[in-house]
């Protein structure tokens, strides 16, 4: 029987998990000296490259001493708690990594709740020691009273501290020991998390916690063995979570070693592998012995909380910039997403519209965004909650929000998220001059808040929010206040008009962009739709009026990416996708139909 750890690391965005499995990597040698290791080196999707946020969990495995160490990077944000959520029920232990300065933020809370839930062993990372602003002493003081509040049994609260900075690659017992390596970290896992439980001389038991796709062998699970052994060729029954059951062979068995995979061919109880050879397998499901079919519990899946509709793009610009605009390529690649990503929904409702529902705004963006890279055009429509009805009671998601703002501004935000239906649980000030305040906050109120938020606090809040539950539904709140300015003409807009327009709001295009009829070129400073003409040029005489031909001066447009354009728009309007563009648009371009659509009551 081999040694082994499994370990997931969990902690809040940005508070250094994939940097320390970085660490962990090159510092057990398990990665050769001579092979340079990128920087975040699990973060392999250019999206997550770029934001600097871990999208999907990946597992990767080290070799320390004789020890082979299993470790799972989870994402840190709210919206994909169900990845987090999966990768839990495989492992034995966590690492919970927590900012020195930053402390407890919701999404910790999220995951510890989690992982105390299911009474896993936690070893606490206390990194970025060497930051400015960092207080390690009152951060243990918050993590111990947040294990006291989730009910943590007494082997989890005596849990190990070690003192990091991922960055610059050491890890500490003590806060007055010498920097040295990160081999504290190894140690704590060794010592304090349990081995695997199961025996591999018992019929074989895994389960699917992740999914992946080779287009030589279809689609592949990565799961964790619990009891008995697997060997490549195996005839092994897969059991689905409705209890479905089907027969397969085992064509191809992975192992992991750093950032590599290798064919192997067996595998014992306690490891984790990738298999492939079922094609209908799924997250959740169990791979056992035919002749001892023992299938262990299904995983329970949180449920969506938001949706959009995605539709074919049908605006006046459509497929100049897309390689792929029928509503057939769009219908595959939505489904082909729910092939790997189960936390995601999609439905077709109709001909080139189909409602994707998933965990939140960031979930849909980062699909929205990788699509128009892959060459997509499509339309998405504003985020909508989700709201379920039990026993006659209708209930939508509410949120946990913490928001850190400099003092002078926290009236400010309190009042706007006061109208938004948020009721304030605690705020406390921070070193600087900052407050924290936590809300609690329907998830209607969060849709279109952010833009707003950095405007008020100047670019210097920082808000973080995490999913609590559904609770009774709270009334309407407050959308946007403005209006939006609509193109009447198409062509392409010219710099006269917008420099006569710049009065009427705030623009979103420059001179030379092309326009039509029903796109939205700007925010009114009123709360009503203003059409206006962009394509305006001036009237040229051939007398010279001394002083009208000054310079026109323009101001920097608003430019919308993905986020910001699906917080702004309202329910009449869309956002068009492209390779190239992200344009706002009504969703009826026509004004005849506008004004129909209106006096009908219909969504416009």
């Amino acid at each position: 029987m081999q040694k082994i750890r499994n370990i997931a690391v969990i902690a809040h965005v940005d508070h250094g998990k994939t940097t320390l499995v970085d660490e962990l990597l090159k510092q057990s040698g398990t990665i050769e000296a001579h092979k340079e290791l990128k920087e975040r080196a699990l973060d392999s999707n250019d999206l997550e490259r770029e934001r600097g946020i871990t999208i999907l969990s990946k597992n990767t495995a080290i070799r320390y001493n004789d020890y082979k160490i299993n470790i799972i990077d989870t994402p840190g944000h709210a919206d994909f708690g169900g990845e987090v959520e999966r990768v839990l029920k495989m492992v034995d232990g966590v690492l919970l990594v927590v900012d020195a300065q930053e402390g407890v933020m919701p999404q910790t809370k999220f995951v510890v709740k989690k992982a105390i839930s299911l009474g896993l062993k936690p070893i606490v990372v206390i990194n970025k020691i060497d930051k400015v602003g960092a207080d390690p002493e009152r951060v243990v003081d918050e993590i111990f009273d947040l294990f006291v509040a989730l009910n943590a049994n007494e082997d989890q609260l005596d849990f190990p501290i070690l003192y990091t900075s991922a960055r610059e690659g050491y890890a500490k017992w003590n806060l007055e020991d010498p920097p040295k390596d990160i081999t504290p970290i190894f140690e704590a896992i060794i010592k304090h998390i349990p081995p695997p439980s199961g025996d591999s001389k018992n019929p074989l038991q895994l389960q699917i916690f992740t999914l992946d796709y080779d287009n030589y062998v279809g689609r592949i699970g990565i799961a964790r063995i619990f009891n008995g052994k697997i060997k490549k060729g195996d005839e092994l029954l897969l059991i689905k979570a409705n209890g479905e059951e089907q027969k397969g062979r085992v064509r191809k068995l992975i192992g992991f070693l750093g950032l590599n995979r290798y064919d192997i061919e067996e595998a014992e109880a306690g490891d984790i592998v990738a298999l492939a050879g079922f094609e209908a397998i799924d997250v959740g499901d169990s791979v056992v012995d035919p002749s001892h079919p023992q299938p262990l519990d299904p995983l329970h899946i949180e449920e969506p909380t938001l949706s959009v509709f995605f539709s074919v793009n049908d605006s006046p610009l459509a497929g100049l910039e897309g390689k792929y605009v029928t509503a057939n390529k769009l219908k595959e690649r939505l489904f082909k997403e729910i092939e790997t990503n189960i936390a995601m929904k999609v439905e077709e409702i109709g001909e080139g519209k189909f409602k994707v529902s998933g965990r939140g705004e960031l979930q849909i963006t980062i699909l929205a965004e990788n699509m128009r890279r892959e060459g997509y055009e499509f339309n998405i429509s504003r985020p909508e909650v989700i709201i379920k009805e039990e026993n006659g009671v209708k209930l939508e998601p509410f949120e946990y929000l913490v928001i850190d703002v400099p003092e002078e501004f926290s009236g400010t935000v309190i009042d706007k998220l006061g109208r938004r239906k948020a009721v304030m649980s605690s705020m406390t000030s921070l070193e600087e001059g900052h407050t924290r305040i936590e809300f609690e906050i329907p998830a209607r109120g969060l849709i279109g808040f952010r833009s707003e938020f950095l405007t008020d606090t100047k670019g210097e809040g920082v808000m973080n929010h995490s999913f609590l539950d559904f609770r009774p539904f709270v009334g309407e709140v407050e959308h946007r206040k403005n209006g939006a300015l609509i193109s009447m003409e198409k062509g392409k807009a010219l710099a006269y008009a917008l420099f006569n327009l710049q009065e009427r709001g705030v623009l979103f295009i420059s001179p030379g962009e092309e326009v039509y009829v029903g796109m939205i070129i700007g925010e009114h400073s009123r709360p009503n739709d203003l059409e206006v003409n962009p394509i305006k040029g001036k009237k040229l005489t051939n007398i010279r009026a001394s002083g009208s031909d000054d310079a026109i001066q323009l101001t920097p447009p608003r430019r919308m990416n993905l986020e910001r354009a699906l917080e702004w728009i309202e329910e009449d309007e869309l956002v068009e996708v492209t390779p190239k563009s992200i344009r706002l648009r009504k969703r009826y371009l026509d004004p005849n139909e506008r004004k129909r659509a209106k006096k009908q009551g219909g969504k416009l």
